[in-house]
């Protein structure tokens, strides 16, 4: 399947996987790589020599296109891009900040620039920035969200009427057939997030997994939002910051609450009830582990069966 966003990465099909703090390493964002996707390093959890050693791993195992995400608001921001341009990345993913500070810096070492948004003023300021690509993130996501709760249904074609530029679809993507729907709504590609965290390649702790495995309807829900609107799971940990919230306690009480490490806790150590669950809303479509490379190609099955069946329809009948 061919679109602008295959054709811009030079890859096979139009499959992100997305940069997941805790969840995407090296052996995920290669398997994705090797299955005909784009695989991306979450570089938000990791420090500079680990981003390095990452990026070494996956130019060690793929030949194919393969990038990073990097979160804007990082602390150590110019030595996470001195990194990707030394190591000769060259595709980079921006998130969590102003698209302008880095994109012609990046672009001037020719590497292929996308950010991620939730709105259609920030989707604008992306393409004024020189952007190659957005990413727009729906609410339905996981992990850091947009405080207006659009859903990707609303968002994408809203988005696709705004820009010119190349639109990747996020948030409540984990089939095929939800897939096809994005790309009829107008993007190029899909971004998945949650769907590649129970997968034996993902970095994530296997309780984070098997947890994210049993989740049911309703288990998820938008947090956190005086500080970073976040999609957590339910636990002790995330019904006392809603408690908090609706006691109308202050975005420094909630600071206080999140202390330092606690997504690191939850989904890389394993901690399920103190720690921070960071998932979409199809987790609670997502019922086994399996790998990535299986992930991508029954996304593309399904989604290729999705557009032929509706092809059979016929609008005399």
């Amino acid at each position: 399947m061919k679109t602008s966003v295959t054709e811009l990465f030079g890859i096979k099909y139009p499959i992100i996987q997305a940069g997941m703090i805790w969840c995407s390493g090296w052996e995920l964002a290669t398997a994705v790589s090797n299955a005909g996707g784009l695989g991306l390093l979450g570089a938000g959890s990791m420090y500079p020599d680990v981003l390095k050693h990452h990026i070494k791993k996956c130019k060690e195992n793929t030949e194919k296109p393969f990038g990073v995400n990097v979160p804007l608001l990082y602390p150590n921001i110019e030595e996470h891009m001195k990194t990707i341009v030394d190591e000769g990345v060259k595709i980079v993913f921006t998130s969590a900040g102003n698209p302008a500070t880095w994109t012609q810096t990046l672009k001037s070492h020719g590497i292929t620039v996308v950010h991620v948004i939730a709105n259609t003023k920030f989707a604008l300021k992306a393409q004024a920035s020189g952007v190659d690509a957005i990413v727009a993130e729906g609410f339905e996501a996981g992990g850091h969200n947009g405080r207006e709760e659009t859903t990707t249904l609303v968002l994408i074609p809203m988005i696709k009427k705004a820009v010119q530029i190349p639109i990747i679809a996020a948030g409540g993507i984990g089939t095929g057939q939800q897939m096809a729907a994005c790309l009829a709504l107008g993007a190029d590609a899909v971004q998945v997030g949650s769907r590649f965290v129970a997968t034996p390649e993902s970095s994530g702790h296997e309780a984070f997994k098997q947890r994210v495995i049993s989740s049911a309807e309703g288990d998820t829900k938008l947090s956190l939002k005086p500080l970073t609107p976040v999609r957590l799971l339910r636990n002790r940990f995330a019904e006392e910051i809603q408690k908090a919230e609706a006691a109308g306690m202050s975005a420094e009480v909630l600071a206080e609450m999140l202390g330092r490490g606690r997504a690191k806790k939850g989904m890389f150590e394993g901690e399920l009830e103190e720690g921070e669950l960071e998932i979409g809303q199809v987790s609670s479509l997502i019922k086994e582990i399996k790998p990535a490379a299986d992930i991508v190609s029954e996304l593309m099955e399904d989604c290729i069966a999705t557009i032929n069946h509706l092809h059979s329809f016929n609008s005399d009948n």
